[in-house]
C-alpha cells in the first residue's frame, strides 16, 4: 500500500472537529437532559416550540434539518410523554400542527440553562462566541442541501 502525503488527516477536517465537538456538546448535557429523561433531539424540539409555538411538523423537521422518518417516532414518544400535542389544521387536514403542553414547557424551562453551561465550559470570550456562531450559520446557509 503506498502513501499519498496530499491527503488530509483526519485531524485538519473541519468535518471531523465539527462532528466531534457537537458530540462533546451532547456529552455535555446528558446529565440535565438524562435526569429529565430527554434525548438532544427531544430537547432541540422543545426549545423550536417554546419560541415558534404552533407550527407544522414539516417546519419543525426544516428548522432541525430532520427527517420524518426520524421525527415521527419522536414525536409519538413525547406526545405519550406528554411534552407535546398534535392535531391537524382546521383549514387544511393534510398538515398536522405541533404544539409544546404545558408540562413539555415546564421541563423546557428546567433545562433552560443548558447553553449558558455551555458557553461558561467554552472558554471563548463574548466575541469568539458571536465569531464562532456567525461563521457556522454562513457556513450551514452555503452548504445546505
Amino acid at each position: 500500500m503506498t502513501s499519498n502525503n496530499n491527503l488530509t488527516p483526519l485531524s485538519e477536517h473541519l468535518c471531523f472537529s465539527l462532528y466531534t465537538t457537537s458530540r462533546a456538546i451532547q456529552r455535555l448535557y446528558i446529565p440535565a437532559l438524562e435526569k429529565h429523561h430527554l434525548t438532544y433531539p427531544q430537547y432541540l424540539v422543545l426549545v423550536s416550540l417554546y419560541d415558534l409555538g404552533k407550527i407544522s411538523i414539516k417546519r419543525i423537521g426544516k428548522e432541525l434539518d430532520l427527517a420524518s422518518n426520524t421525527l415521527t417516532p419522536m414525536l409519538k414518544r413525547m406526545e405519550e410523554y406528554g411534552l407535546v400535542k398534535r392535531e391537524r389544521s382546521k383549514d387544511d387536514e393534510r398538515i398536522v400542527l405541533l404544539t409544546i403542553t404545558n408540562f413539555g414547557r415546564t421541563l423546557r424551562e428546567k433545562v433552560s440553562d443548558l447553553p449558558q453551561i455551555l458557553i461558561n465550559k467554552s472558554g471563548l470570550s463574548d466575541g469568539e462566541w458571536h465569531d464562532l456562531t456567525r461563521l457556522l450559520e454562513k457556513l450551514y446557509q452555503n452548504i445546505q442541501l
